[in-house]
């Protein structure tokens, strides 16, 4: 089984930035080549709107087969709100919130991000596992690129 990884606008923008380019761009040659899937949400879709061009079309170079797009639902803003209702996140930061509750609900392997001040910082991680752990969902695994990356 190949891992699916939920990625969110952080790591698509990153494979233009100068601190971050390195390992997104490693991480996408690996959803290129099929040795992971990647998860793309409704949400990160919304958010790349707003985005220059070079980085919304950055998607559309993984083939179809190695990309899987989920939606937001009333679950995943159920448990989005319950994260903001346990003080995992702000109601400031309701997007992040649901990138975590859209990536647990779905299940996946790990969902990655570059945004360390809301989703991949390890007291707030605690706390949206807590939160998952009361409500009857898994673990969520969350890390940044350069962790997942294939040796």
């Amino acid at each position: 089984m190949k891992p699916r990884i939920y990625i969110d606008t952080s790591v698509i923008g990153g494979c233009f930035d100068t601190e971050f380019k390195e390992w997104s761009n490693q991480l996408f040659h690996e959803f290129k080549t099929g040795k992971k899937i990647a998860v793309v949400s409704d949400i990160t879709l919304d958010e790349l709107e707003n985005a220059p061009e070079l980085i919304r079309k950055q998607i559309d170079k993984i083939p179809g087969e190695f990309l899987e797009y989920v939606l937001n639902n009333e679950e995943s803003e159920f448990l989005a709100e319950k994260y903001i209702k346990e003080k995992a996140v702000s109601i400031k930061f309701y997007e992040d919130a649901l990138h975590i509750a859209i990536a647990t609900i779905q299940r996946v392997d790990v969902l990655v991000s570059w945004n360390f001040k809301h989703i991949v910082n390890l007291e707030r991680i605690r706390k949206y596992n807590a939160v998952n752990l009361m409500n009857g969902y898994p673990l969520i695994e969350i890390r940044n690129p350069r962790e997942i990356l294939t040796m």
